[in-house]
């Protein structure tokens, strides 16, 4: 049998507030700061003022014009302790001024989700756009000719698999190993913490079950690279 767990996923969505894909910062900013006191999952900043460098478990992004919140894991827990206590939402209009809307509806769903290894390819979809690059391997993937980007990019969302099945505590022995294959529909360039990157829209078939709704990649804490499966 395929290497698989079990994790919890807390998905918190407040469906009568409307915002703008890009708007995703600005939720892990208010909330991050709303919950700052509760754990470095929340906002991904131990107490010092370090980062907590691992796949975030808290996840922050609008899907459809609404505002939703992801819990993975320790992440799920924290959210569906806190749910009550979201009474309103305080948003950066990005002109000097915060609107403070009254949260009059909010809905939560708490499930046990599969991660790991498939039998089978299974198909994924990016409903935002993912974010693959940094800044050093950037100016490589510029040198590459159209199959050398490809094959770098397989290789980086490889990575970023691994990476998540760590996190979530999940190790594959070696006789199993992700088969990937991604398709990438546009390049495309976003503002992200005021610095051009670029980001990609698609998605891919790979040898993996992962849970619906999670993000993938650089910024997958503010919304970046979430997958739904097809």
């Amino acid at each position: 049998m395929p290497t698989q767990t079990q994790i919890p996923i807390t998905t918190i969505r407040f469906p009568e507030l409307v915002l703008q894909t890009r708007d995703g910062h600005k939720l892990r900013g208010f909330f991050g700061s709303f919950f700052q006191e509760h754990s470095p999952l929340l906002h991904n900043h131990f107490e010092d003022g370090s980062l907590r460098y691992a796949y975030p478990l808290v996840q922050y992004k609008v899907l459809d014009t609404v505002p939703t919140l992801v819990g993975l894991g320790e992440g799920a827990t924290l959210l569906a302790q806190l749910f009550l206590s979201i009474r309103q939402i305080d948003i950066d209009r990005g002109d000097g001024t915060t609107e403070t809307i009254p949260i009059l509806s909010k809905h939560i769903e708490h499930t046990q989700a599969s991660i790991g290894m498939s039998e089978t390819m299974q198909q994924y979809r990016f409903v935002t756009r993912w974010m693959a690059l940094n800044q050093d391997n950037y100016h490589d993937y510029r040198q590459r000719h159209d199959a050398g980007k490809l094959a770098q990019l397989t290789r980086i969302l490889t990575s970023q698999l691994l990476a998540v099945f760590k996190d979530v505590g999940l190790w594959l022995p070696p006789d199993e190993r992700i088969l990937l294959t991604l398709d990438i529909r546009g390049e495309h360039l976003t503002q992200f913490k005021n610095q051009p990157m670029v980001v990609f829209s698609g998605g891919f078939s790979a040898n993996v079950t992962l849970p619906d709704g999670i993000g993938l990649g650089k910024a997958a804490s503010r919304g970046f690279g979430t997958i739904i499966s097809e």
